[in-house]
Order: C-alpha cells, then structure tokens, then sequence
C-alpha cells in the first residue's frame, strides 16, 4: 500500500512539475484605436479646464488614461503632422512640411510595421497624405501606406456631403448625413467584425471635424451652445469677440458629435470584451487660435496652435500603462516608436521620435523635456502677406522660446503668463534664461541637422511642386 502511495505521489509531482513549467498560451498582441480629430486645440475639453465646451464622454475616458498635458504638435499643420505621425520621422527627414505634398511611397510606416508583424490595418476618414489632388482615388498599393481596409478620402471638409474611397472602387462614395456620425458608424462595424480573430488590429479613424467651417454640425448640437454666455479666452482681442463667439458656438458643436462617438466606439469595445486589450488613442494633428493674439486657424507658435490632446488608455492586465498626467513633451514623432513599444514590436531605424513606452510602464520621465516646433516655410493660412516667417522654437513644460531668421522672436513664462501675453524677448531681466534656452534650441537643431535655411531652399531641396504666388502648394480636386 505504501508503495502505491509513493508511487501516486511521484506521478503527482511529476504532473505538476511539467504543468508549472508549461508556458501559458501566449496572449495576442493588443489591438490599437487611433482617434484622430482634425484642428482640436488641447485647451477645449472640460477636463483642461473648457468651461464652454460639453465633453462628458472625453472627460471620463481621460480619467482613464496617459494624459501627456503638454503634447505638442511640432509642425502645426494637417498634412506634416500625419506624415511625422506615420513615419516617426520629423518634417526635414520625411520631407513634408506643407499640406497636400505626397509622403513618399517608399517611407517606412506605422501600418507597414505592423502589417508585417501580423496585423490587420485599417483607415476611414481624411488622409491628406496623397498630395495635391484633394478628392481624388488613392489607388491601393504604395499610396495607401500599408492600410488595407480604405474608406477615405485624401482631404473634405464637406462634413454633410463627405465623399469617400472603398477598397479597389475608383469610384466615389457619399457617407450618408454628417460624416463623422457615418464614419464612427462604419468603425464599429469594422471591430465588431474583428474583435474574435486571432490577428490584432490597428484601425485609425480621422474625423474632418471640428476643422472649420464652423457652423455645420447637426442642428440637435448646436442647440447645445449659447455663445453669450461664453468665457473667452483673455488673449482674444476685444475687437473680435463677436465673431469669436459665432465660429466658437460652431467648434464646441462639432467637439460635442466626436465626444458622443467617442462614447459609442468604448461602448462597442466593452461589448465586445475587448477594452483591456485595446490600445485606444485619442490626438489631434494641431489646435486653432480662434481668435487668439488676434489670429485664426494652425501654424503660428503659439500654444492654442501647438498644442494637443493625447490621451492614451491601455488596461491590459501586466502590460497596463499607468492613467494620470504626465510632463513630458511628446511631439509627433515620438507617436510611432511608442506605439509600437507598447506592442512589444521592433521600432524600425527609419525613426527619429522618443519610445515612450518604458516611461509608460512605470520608468523614469525621458531626461530631455524639449519639444521642438518649427515653420520651415510659410504658406496657406499662414503667408507672407501675413506675417508669416521661417522660425525654430522649442516648448518645454515651463517656456516656449522661438527664434526667426533675423534672431530672437518669442519668450513666454507659460507657467507665470498662460495666455502668452507677455513677450519676454529682450528683456534685460531674462537675460540669461534667454541665452540659455537659445543654446538649448541651438543645440536641438544641431543634432537634427537642420541648419535653418529660407524656406524656399527646402522647397527647392525636396523637389516641390511649384509654388504659387503666396508661396503654398496649390491643390485642385
């Protein structure tokens, strides 16, 4: 009898032995969500602080999330930040640094990554990556840089009578009422039709909206606003409040339809049982000054331009990335490389940006907090009729320094002077914090190779299209 006990008891052990060794089936690599609004300035959510705008679906989900508070989009302007984005390259390395230029064929992206590495890729909405021709078919191949699924267009802003791409048809598709209600639509479709398979996805949705023009959200949204109760920002002239609080009424209603689509894409991804293995991140390619130091609409360096939101959720058990604020300057090169870091996928030698996945997971705030941020040729809402100039700058989470071709140009203390204000350029007293921080973007752009020349030599450099009079690239449908 006491053999058999023994012997049992060895089967026993040895039976545990090999089951405690075993491997667990490896989990399959998260699925990515990108959200990507187009022109939604960092400062215009009730979390920042917005007491105007209605975000309760955005508000919540930021409790949830990474919330890099001082992302910045280093080349405010549609199609440069898209190309940084996709390539983690920045502009004088990819070679677009104004809208409607076609990101090289053969650059090394985000969906061709992971396309490799097992996923499936998918994009709907605005590309604007396919040059001069606004509205017309991006054929599948080189062009559609490594997405697959395609209902897109390269660039509307006609958000009640949006025309969309599908698949192989060269022939245009309408989506039926305000696009970006259709396009959420069609994404849910996409990860309920996905949410069970074995390969993750990667989808990125890129609404239009709340892109002027302003006043074309459905009606039901913009009865949510009365623009006489608004509190404007104290860097809005007085000379133009009135229109400010027309386009604003308009602005916050089309920040109100994505902050309900928003709502909907976390509910499908509840329902399907897939939140805690979805990478879900919500940016925008640059903000709008709307009426800010006297200016409209991207480009020019000042915080309501440069700054985005960038909220990142991920609660997927170990590998789950820790919610609240974070300092450190995040651009739009640096989105790539942490993506992929957060997959636990090879970051390609093409890219310039930061891994911020490290940092993510629980380690140390990266050492250098600079961001640069750049116009390397002024063009389209930006011209030189209007003030519009070559400039280099930097943003940390305290100053923002910005240099011309003739020298200094901007100083803020962002944390004495949020509103940009007070221009601290030549002022005796900051000196030597302007010394310092020129030698900071000195040495920036020394390591980035960028010698700061006219901008016109970079057009000429990277072989542009020709210019017309105002200096942009021209586009036609």
């Amino acid at each position: 009898m006491k053999k058999h006990l023994l012997y049992g008891a060895a089967v026993f052990a040895a039976l545990f032995f090999l089951f405690s060794c075993a491997k667990e089936p490896s989990r399959k690599r998260p699925n990515i969500l990108v959200l990507h609004a187009d022109q939604w300035r960092a400062q215009a959510f009730g979390y920042a602080g917005d007491k105007n705008v209605k975000t309760p679906h955005i508000d919540s989900f930021a409790a949830t999330c990474a919330d890099f508070q001082y992302a910045v989009s280093g080349l405010p302007v549609c199609t440069p930040y898209r190309a940084s984005f996709m390539t983690g390259q920045r502009p004088l390395t990819n070679g677009v640094f104004m809208n409607d230029v076609r990101l090289d064929t053969n650059a090394v992206t985000i969906a061709e990554v992971l396309a490799r590495n097992g996923y499936q890729t998918g994009y709907i909405g605005k590309w604007h990556l396919d040059g001069q021709a606004r509205l017309s078919y991006t054929p599948p191949g080189g062009r559609r840089q490594g997405f697959q699924y395609w209902k897109a267009v390269n660039c509307t802003h006609d958000y009640n009578h949006s025309m969309y791409y599908e698949g192989d048809d060269p022939a245009p598709h309408y989506w039926p009422g305000y696009d970006a209600i259709a396009e959420t639509e069609d994404a849910v479709q996409y990860i309920k039709g996905h949410s069970g398979d074995e390969q993750p996805f990667f989808l990125m949705l890129a609404w239009g909206t709340p892109h002027a023009p302003y006043q074309t959200a459905p009606a039901r949204y913009r009865a949510l606003y009365d623009s006489s109760a608004f509190e404007l920002r104290p860097n809005v002239p007085d000379s133009m409040e009135k229109q400010v609080r027309h386009d604003l009424a308009g602005y916050y209603a089309h920040m109100s339809v994505l902050d309900d689509m928003v709502g909907q894409l976390l509910n499908t991804l509840k329902e399907e049982h897939i939140l805690d293995n979805t990478i879900v991140l919500f940016v925008s390619d640059h903000g709008d000054l709307l009426g800010s130091h006297g200016y409209y609409k991207k480009q020019r360096p000042y915080d309501e331009s440069i700054r985005v939101p960038f909220l990142l959720h991920y609660s997927g058990g170990a590998d789950s990335i820790r919610s609240g604020t974070y300092d450190a300057m995040i651009n739009a090169e640096d989105v790539m490389p942490t993506l992929l870091g957060l997959c636990g996928v090879a970051v390609p030698g093409s890219v310039e940006g930061k891994d911020f996945s490290g940092y993510l997971h629980g380690g140390k705030s990266p050492k250098d907090s600079v961001a640069v941020i750049t116009c390397i040729q002024p063009f389209g809402q930006w011209t030189r009729a209007e003030g519009g100039k070559e400039c280099r700058g930097i943003r940390t989470p305290r100053y923002t320094y910005v240099r011309d071709l003739q020298g200094p140009w901007l100083l803020f203390d962002n944390l004495s002077d949020p509103y940009q204000m007070n221009n601290l350029t030549g002022n005796p007293q900051y000196a030597a914090l302007q010394k310092r921080l020129d030698g900071i973007l000195s040495e920036k752009l020394r390591v980035e190779h960028d010698a700061f020349l006219p901008g016109l030599e970079y057009v000429r450099k990277f072989n542009y299209p020709p210019l017309d009079s105002s200096e942009t690239v021209p586009y036609h449908p």
